[in-house]
């Protein structure tokens, strides 16, 4: 009992404790992964990435529907999708992961390197509890939304190495990138997400906005899960990582509309 006390008040001097705890769960999972991945049946691990896929469009239907005004994450992803294609970010990511493959995977055997580097870095890190937890973490030092996406992200990289192979491991260095970031600048961060002092962070419209687009974008990830398997869906695969602009978008659009008087629904709402 006396060492779990101390490793708990360990972990709570330590800065970024979420995300360096998350980034241990996606390692850890990652490495179990591996370790199982060649005694499981492929029909196994397909039916099992299929189930990701399906739970990956729950979540982010979730998210997506509670948007007040559906134009304002439509019209974020547009331009956001504009954005990302001139930024060509999608083939930075791609890039990266194949700079990555061709370092540590000389026989070349292992095809889906890329696919998991990417679709685990997205995984990882587009969703509320990325920003809402990071936010949190960085300003006030609670982790606890981070300590629920460390658990979900766990599994989730179990599942992903297993059929996949060792480009989620890469994946941890995106979240150390993004969340800690995301938390180091959380107190420029916050007073940009918030119009409203009365309500917490996770009830700002900027937020909400913002999830809206999140999850919208999840829904777009998880079907590049679901034809992971295929070569020619894969081939025809949404360029997901083109849409992260949005994410930036949305609150913007939501802070001009403040800013213009405008209410989020235009003022049909009645």
């Amino acid at each position: 009992m006396l060492l779990a006390n101390t490793l708990l008040s360990d972990m709570a001097a330590l800065p970024l404790r979420g995300t360096l705890l998350n980034f241990a769960t996606v390692m850890l999972g990652g490495i179990i992964g591996l370790l199982i991945g060649d005694r499981l049946p492929e029909r196994i691990k397909q039916g099992v990435i299929i189930v990701i896929g399906i739970m990956t469009i729950v979540i982010g239907m979730s998210s997506a529907l509670k948007t007040e005004n559906a134009l304002i994450p439509l019209l974020a992803l547009v331009i956001g999708v504009v954005v990302g294609e001139l930024l060509n970010i999608d083939g930075g990511i791609n890039w990266l992961g194949d700079s990555l493959k061709r370092r540590v995977d000389k026989t070349g055997r292992e095809q889906h390197f890329t696919a998991a580097f990417v679709v685990a870095s997205l995984q990882f890190c587009v969703g509320p509890l990325t920003v809402l937890g990071s936010i949190q973490d960085g300003l006030t030092g609670d982790f606890r939304l981070l300590a629920i996406k460390a658990i979900l992200d766990g599994f989730s990289a179990i599942i992903f190495a297993s059929s996949f192979g060792r480009g989620v491991l890469f994946a941890g260095a995106t979240v150390l990138i993004v969340q800690g970031g995301i938390s180091l600048l959380a107190g420029l961060i916050k007073p940009l997400l918030i119009s409203n002092p009365a309500l917490a962070l996770g009830m700002q419209p900027r937020v909400i906005e913002l999830s809206a687009a999140g999850g919208t974008i999840l829904i777009a990830l998880a079907l590049n899960i679901l034809g992971i398997q295929s070569q020619s869906l894969w081939a025809e695969r949404i360029k997901v990582a083109n849409m992260l602009p949005a994410l930036l978008i949305a609150p913007l659009l939501v802070a001009l509309l403040n800013i213009l008087h405008i209410p989020l629904d235009f003022g049909l709402g009645g």
